[in-house]
């Protein structure tokens, strides 16, 4: 490991040593939520990711932008959306969702076919309607309960149940675990952060300027958008909240 790197590693360490001594407070007006009895610490691990969002994720994202047109880009994010396919597919099946499983599958066939390995989009003007599913998914569907909401270092929003599906998720993703060549699996799994926040770039600056309290206003939107994304499809069930729509979909 280079002195670059053991450095790096010291100083994440450090700056999650000290969430588990500091607490932010909750701002004056703002209403605790039943969902929300770990507040104090969430905002301060919620202050940790946006510190390190806008000293260091945000600017590498900002120059991707710069250096790459964006014809690349959105290659980029089609290859890395048609890989997480696959395990949208495994998800759909777990779920009882056979239907929804062969789909997905026809369309990392369809994408990795016919769009150049996946980096052009062919299966969504084809018809293939697009889905995403992950363990923590899975999980609610089979019924294990949410629990207390949680904001994971570098992951950011989550629960209890969606830590445990972000586990499996690692654990179950090739490139991520299986890659045996230590470089090329951490400039892919670099490539595919940059990629993610390069796809909520300019709604994070909406975000940002609105005269809202951001923490809450996240915490909100991901308990809702997650209890819709379980019960989709349901006849009892009706939507929480418009599911987002992003410009490369």
């Amino acid at each position: 490991m280079s002195l670059l790197s053991a450095k790096l590693k010291q100083l994440i360490l450090l700056g999650l040593a000290s969430l588990l001594v500091a607490c932010a407070s909750i701002p004056a007006g703002v209403e605790p939520s039943p969902n929300d009895p770990w507040e104090p610490f969430n905002r301060s691990v919620f202050e940790f990711n946006e510190g390190l969002d806008a000293y260091l994720l945000k600017p590498v994202v900002a120059g991707y932008r710069f250096v790459l047109p964006e014809f690349v880009r959105e290659g980029i994010y089609n290859f890395f959306s048609n890989y997480n396919d696959i395990y949208t597919a495994l998800n759909n099946l777990l779920q009882g969702k056979p239907d929804y499983a062969a789909s997905d599958l026809m369309r990392v066939v369809v994408n990795t076919t016919f769009g150049l390995g996946g980096l052009i989009d062919m299966a969504t003007p084809g018809g293939l309607e697009k889905h995403k599913e992950d363990w923590g998914q899975t999980f609610g569907v089979w019924g294990v309960p949410s629990g207390p909401y949680v904001v994971l270092p570098f992951f950011g929003p989550s629960s209890v149940r969606d830590t445990f599906g972000t586990v499996a998720d690692l654990e179950s993703d090739y490139l991520f675990k299986y890659v045996k060549n230590i470089g090329v699996r951490n400039s892919v799994t670099g490539l595919r952060v940059v990629n993610t926040r390069n796809t909520y770039y300019e709604a994070g600056d909406l975000l940002d300027g609105a005269a809202i309290d951001k923490y809450s206003f996240m915490r909100d939107a991901y308990i809702q958008r997650r209890e819709y994304q379980i019960h989709e499809g349901r006849e009892d069930e009706g939507p929480l909240m418009p599911v987002y729509e992003n410009g490369y979909e």
